[in-house]
């Protein structure tokens, strides 16, 4: 199934030709697996188009833009009905996502979002980064109660959205609480081995009695330090306070062990209402609003974090 261009009262008009969704066929590019959560968007994203008997073309970009651009040219080329893309970075799509267009090919925007005009894409399926950011400096200023707190920072990739609005969220909730400082903040590019590592370099340039949190823009990374801190001889979740986002399996499972304080949920299926809305559009022209907003929900120790782990390990998460 494809958009028809159609001459209509002297202008170019989309006129969407009806079929079954069995009948669509769909690319998805996904940035990579760099992370749990990732891994868990890819997954649900596959069995939300097998459930509505979708034909999903995947291409892994292995986090490099170059290679994301590369596929969605390719499913241009192919003729996809619709294209899905968790871009890696916010820029640098204008060219590739005006192919698109030419070629009659709705673009939705999964998890993240590009700096681009919004002609170019359908609708965005993303949670409120900055609100995250926000949840998580929010919890960490009523945790600390006006006590001094150095925080380091565990960034995510450079130039990706999350990572600058997670910071800008969080930076926005603890301004004007002086007791609060922010001391070393660095990428570890939303990946465990990255994280411990760069963790280890806070620790050794700060001092692990001199950090009193950590944020970091997801739980991988989170991970990742606490084997760090861990190393350090010192007990993280209680010496040095965690508060990170995603809420995937192993961040409840380390909350429920003590080592983790917080995180924040991102859930991963951006893919449920990215096909709804495409398979509307499709059918009959629906135009959904340019920003699917998904939930999020703060989870600490008060939560039955084992029996969360649980399900979501249950779940395929």
């Amino acid at each position: 199934m494809k958009l028809r261009q159609t001459l209509l009262a002297g202008a170019i008009a989309f006129a969407p030709v009806t079929a079954f969704a069995a009948d669509l066929t769909i690319g998805f590019s996904q940035i990579g697996s760099e992370s749990g959560w990732r891994a868990a968007e890819t997954t649900v994203t596959k069995q939300e188009a097998a459930d509505r008997g979708i034909n999903l073309k995947f291409a892994d970009a292995q986090q490099k833009q170059e290679n994301q651009i590369k596929a969605i040219r390719s499913f241009v080329a192919q003729g996809v009905d619709a294209i899905l893309l968790a871009p890696v970075v916010a820029t640098g799509w204008d060219e590739v996502l005006e192919e698109a267009k030419d070629a009659d090919i709705p673009v939705v925007l999964l998890d993240r979002t590009v700096d681009a005009p919004d002609d170019l894409y359908l609708t965005a399926v993303t949670s409120d980064l900055v609100h995250e950011g926000r949840v998580a400096g929010q919890w960490l200023v009523d945790e600390m109660d006006g006590a001094d707190c150095r925080i380091v920072e565990l960034q995510g990739t450079t130039g990706s959205s999350p990572a600058i609005d997670r910071k800008t969220g969080f930076e926005e909730a603890i301004a004007g609480h002086d007791n609060l400082e922010i001391v070393r903040s660095q990428t570890g590019d939303f990946t465990r081995s990255k994280g411990k590592v760069v963790m280890e370099s806070f620790l050794k340039a700060e001092g692990g009695e001199n950090i009193c949190a950590l944020y970091a823009h997801n739980d991988d990374m989170a991970v990742g330090a606490i084997q760090a801190i861990k190393d350090a001889g010192l007990n993280p979740g209680d010496d040095i306070l965690i508060v990170a986002i995603d809420a995937v399996p192993d961040a409840h499972l380390a909350i429920a062990n003590g080592d983790m304080n917080a995180t924040i949920e991102l859930t991963p299926n951006m893919a449920g209402p990215a096909l709804d809305a495409l398979e509307a559009y499709l059918a009959d022209g629906t135009t959904p609003p340019k920003w699917i907003q998904t939930e999020s929900k703060l989870f600490t120790a008060a939560d039955d974090n084992q029996a969360i782990y649980e399900q979501k390990k249950d779940l395929g998460y």
